[in-house]
């Protein structure tokens, strides 16, 4: 009795102990992970605008070639955003 005892306490240790490894296993639903990948796609398409802007005022663009990549970039991150508006909150 003492050892069936025994098993059922150690057994009780083992689920709690063991229960956030349990939890840390497990993936991410597809939202979060849709979400986090258009909010790193949001940030690089900013790093992009930004280091255009910067080769454009270090002279490494002219203002026509800087003003149409500024374009393309920008529309590229209002879909993003509009993406990131469409996914539930």
């Amino acid at each position: 009795m003492e050892f069936l005892l025994v098993l059922v306490v150690l057994a009780v240790v083992v689920l709690v102990v063991g229960a956030p490894l349990r939890r840390a296993g497990r993936e991410e639903p597809v939202e979060d992970a849709a979400r986090a990948e258009l909010e790193a796609a949001r940030d690089a398409k900013y790093r992009e605008i930004r280091d255009a802007e910067l080769d454009f005022r270090t002279g490494k663009l002219s203002e026509e070639d800087w003003r149409a990549l500024d374009r393309g970039l920008r529309g590229e991150a209002v879909q993003i955003l509009r993406r990131l508006d469409e996914l539930p909150s």
